[in-house]
């Protein structure tokens, strides 16, 4: 099982650290319209994106997870990932 660990590193950027058989960092952007609009404010923003990757482990291993992305990017790759994330809550 992979162990997921997010940190802030400012408003809107983020490190997520992927630890398994092959470790891999992933830095991730995440503005707050977008994170409104999936969350509602609901949950923090490290929690969605816990949860965005628990989603797209489910989908491929970490080391075919780009290395540096926005979160919207997500859903050009699976574009059920904003209606399927709302359920991770």
């Amino acid at each position: 099982m992979e162990k997921i660990i997010v940190s802030k590193r400012s408003e809107t950027n983020y490190l997520v650290r992927v630890e398994s058989s092959s470790t891999t960092e992933h830095a991730v952007t995440l503005s707050s319209g977008y994170y409104q609009k999936l969350t509602g404010g609901e949950i923090t923003p490290e929690a969605l994106i816990r949860a965005s990757f628990e989603f797209l482990l489910r989908r491929e291993p970490n080391t075919s997870i780009l290395r540096s992305f926005e979160l919207p990017v997500i859903s050009h790759y699976f574009p059920d990932f904003e209606n399927r994330i709302r359920d991770y809550f």
